[in-house]
């Protein structure tokens, strides 16, 4: 089966805007907590929780624990995209009578521990997983605990425990986020190293840094170490752990508190604090605005493309674009679903293969069985028929689906059916087959055309620029709508991989910057403007938005 990647970013938006509507409502919660856990959630919740929404007791079930009780609304917020409960229920977090308290509460469907104290969750699961050992019981326990929690002595007894007796059915999920309610946790009890000043960026990335998992591997613990917001490695860390004998495994996944709110990403203040309703929806399309860079690697070394999979590793794609070519769509042929096969154990980086090829209907298992994690195929050698058949088999292989169309190509009306479902619509902004081509500026005109059309069928996916996208036009294509990011000779074909993403990310920041500050002004003018400017505390941010506010005439 496939990684699932698209069905679980689309999932993970839509739980992040249901916590700031339960939140907003609410006017209390804490939002900062559950964005930090929402990909693990997501991961956990598509590709790995045994449950049946119907039937919550289900004695066979895999069970959640949220020991950091005060993520109540990423439990709820996952619960009701899950089907336990309706997502309009999310209204009602904190009210009086209701199911969804501060605190997750069994009342509520799907919830399996009344996370309140901190401390306890991890000593239940234990017990949890030990029930199940002694009436030779399958099922798997999953328990997310924060890092300010460790500061509990009983988080340890329980983890001695769990050594002692050879938990194995126990994975643990410490979300790694380096703040507590009162301030970083390296100020008040350091788990790695004592923090410095209010910068987190450098602890979060220098291994040498990283202590924690020492502490649980002298526990007696299996301990894997992972970025907590690349769904691929929580994919391949829970396969990891679930496969472990003899010990219990947990998984040390840094995090960013508040991820995807650039106000409140890495600020202690949102640890339990609700946005005002007049910035909901300046928030609600910020998190419609998240996006991806990925190179495509024809445009390296074709004699060598392990080692320009191991370049984009090293820049931090956010996945790998695989432009397949049979000489017959296109004048030109690249490489097939054999050189991906032999790619695929290289990375756990999404493969997005990008089939410009005749009859894809007849080859798309071979590109399945590679290992490819997106697939995209074009309308020109499409029917609605061939179409249907591909649709039908990447989504029970959990694979992303993706169609694409030329530039001189508009999109078909047989492709109107499957919009609401599928992932990813490439809209080609060179000829394809071709290398070297500058951007086809009829695209934009056209992107408007294309962006109408899904709209009105409610596209949920992403569109991806393809072509010709570099770092002087990439801010373009974002405003265009594209929010999925092609570079070939602009990214791979540079000497600094890492340095040009990067770059690219800043344009497209700007871009989105500058798209949050209009809608701040449409909604409540040079107020709403300046009061969204004064939340951003960390770092540089305030400044910058300060003169892009200037530069704009909106303060």
């Amino acid at each position: 089966m496939g990684l699932n990647y698209y069905q679980i970013k689309k999932h993970v938006r839509k739980t992040r805007k249901l916590v700031i509507r339960g939140i907003t409502i609410a006017r209390s919660g804490h939002p900062g907590g559950s964005f930090s856990m929402a990909e693990i959630m997501g991961v956990l919740f598509n590709n790995f929780l045994h449950y049946d929404p119907k039937n919550p007791l289900w004695e066979d079930r895999d069970r959640l624990v949220l020991s950091k009780g005060h993520a109540s609304p990423g439990l709820f917020s996952n619960l009701a995209v899950a089907g336990f409960i309706e997502e309009s229920e999310i209204e009602t977090l904190r009210k009086f009578g209701s199911r969804l308290q501060g605190h997750p509460d069994l009342r509520c469907p799907g919830v399996e521990f009344c996370g309140g104290s901190l401390g306890i969750g991890l000593s239940f699961s234990v017990g949890l997983a030990l029930a199940a050992k002694i009436d030779n019981k399958n099922h798997h326990i999953y328990t997310i605990i924060g890092d300010g929690e460790l500061d509990e002595g009983q988080v340890w007894e329980a983890a001695m425990t769990a050594a002692k007796y050879k938990i194995d059915n126990l994975t643990a999920i410490l979300d790694r986020n380096f703040i507590q309610q009162d301030s970083y946790t390296e100020k008040i009890m350091p788990l790695d190293e004592e923090l410095i000043g209010d910068d987190l960026s450098e602890m979060w990335r220098d291994a040498s840094r990283w202590k924690t998992g020492d502490k649980w591997r002298s526990f007696g613990w299996n301990v894997i170490e992972i970025d907590g917001h690349r769904i691929e490695q929580l994919n391949d860390a829970f396969s990891k752990a679930t496969s472990t004998k003899g010990l219990p495994s947990i998984i040390i996944a840094r995090t960013i508190k508040g991820k995807g709110v650039e106000h409140m990403e890495d600020n202690p203040k949102w640890h339990g604090l609700a946005p005002d309703p007049d910035i909901a929806p300046i928030i609600d399309l910020e998190l419609d605005s998240q996006f991806m860079i990925a190179p495509s690697i024809i445009a390296g070394d074709m004699t060598n493309l392990e080692n320009e999979v191991k370049r984009c590793v090293h820049g931090r794609a956010d996945y790998i674009h695989l432009d397949v070519m049979d000489g017959q769509f296109v004048p030109n042929t690249t490489f097939d679903h054999n050189k991906i096969k032999e790619l695929r154990p290289l990375t756990v980086i999404p493969f997005d293969a990008h089939l410009m090829i005749n009859e894809p209907v007849i080859h798309i298992q071979d590109y399945l069985d590679a290992g490819s994690d997106i697939i995209t195929v074009h309308t020109e050698v499409c029917d609605e028929s061939s179409f249907g058949e591909i649709h039908d088999k990447l989504k029970q292989n959990q694979v992303g689906i993706g169609l694409a169309i030329n530039p001189d190509t508009e999109l078909p009306e047989w492709s109107f059916k499957f919009l609401q479902t599928i992932d990813q619509l490439i809209v080609m902004s060179v000829i394809p087959g071709k290398s070297g081509q500058k951007y086809i500026e009829s695209t934009h005109e056209k992107m408007a055309r294309v962006v109408k059309i899904l709209n009105e069928h409610k596209f949920k996916g992403y569109i991806e620029a393809d072509g010709g996208v570099v770092l002087d036009n990439v801010g373009t294509c974002y405003n265009d709508g594209a929010r999925a990011f092609v570079g070939g000779s602009a990214i791979i074909g540079q000497n600094d991989v890492r340095g040009v993403i990067r770059q690219f990310r800043l344009v497209i920041l700007q871009e989105r910057r500058r798209a949050l500050l209009q809608k701040a002004y449409e909604l409540g003018g040079i107020e709403l403007v300046n009061k969204w400017i004064d939340l951003h505390l960390v770092g540089d941010k305030k400044n910058q938005l300060i003169r892009m506010a200037k530069e704009t005439r909106y303060i």
